[in-house]
């Protein structure tokens, strides 16, 4: 029991090493050649034996929830490095923008034609909507954005944005800095009371 106690820890730590390595070159491996790629192509690129792949993941479709959950808790990181809560709106919505856009092209694979996605977990998904509702809702309560759209609104007409916006960077047309910045000035030059600069 000493012994299991002493390197259970490190066995767990090494655990989501590798486990976190086979996400990462899934993500690579699925950008560049399609959903086509085999299990064993995957195994190759992370530096692992087909054994091991299939430990970790069973199936293609575990791999694939595991490639959704470290896409989801990415974007997670992001929201909780952009310091919404005490940024300005604008500042808030664009390093939101910059995050998203980040990782959505970090794990460009997911959004390929072809690959079938696991049912996302959606307690997840309001954990990553939530703090944008609350930046919206901020931006309205202190005369920044508009009060006549509803906030839901607000939200899907952002959201959308960075959807469009994520595949021109996945297309090449931009970069994320670039297609950051686009967003931001589209969003908040429709959005913006007129007259507040809201600083």
């Amino acid at each position: 029991m000493i012994g299991t106690e002493m390197y259970a820890p490190n066995m767990v730590k090494r655990a989501d090493h590798v486990a976190a390595g086979i996400v990462a070159a899934a993500a690579n491996v699925l950008a560049e050649q399609g959903p086509a790629v085999s299990m064993a192509e995957i195994a190759e690129a992370a530096g692992v034996g087909r054994a091991t792949l299939y430990r970790y993941f069973p199936s293609r479709d575990a791999l694939l929830a595991g490639l959704t959950t470290a896409a989801l808790e990415d974007l997670l990181g992001r929201i909780a490095d952009a310091d919404v809560e005490t940024a300005s709106v604008p500042t808030a919505l664009a390093r939101l923008t910059r995050g998203f856009l980040t990782a959505g092209s970090k794990y460009a694979a997911l959004l390929q034609p072809g690959v079938a996605l696991p049912d996302k977990d959606e307690q997840l998904q309001n954990r990553l909507a939530q703090p944008v509702l609350d930046l919206l809702n901020r931006g309205v309560a202190e005369g920044i954005l508009r009060a006549d759209p509803p906030v839901g609104m607000l939200f899907e007409m952002f959201t959308g944005l960075l959807e469009k916006a994520l595949h021109v960077v996945l297309r090449g047309e931009s970069g994320v800095e670039q297609a950051a910045e686009a967003v931001i000035a589209v969003f908040l030059d429709g959005a913006r009371v007129s007259g507040s600069n809201g600083r």
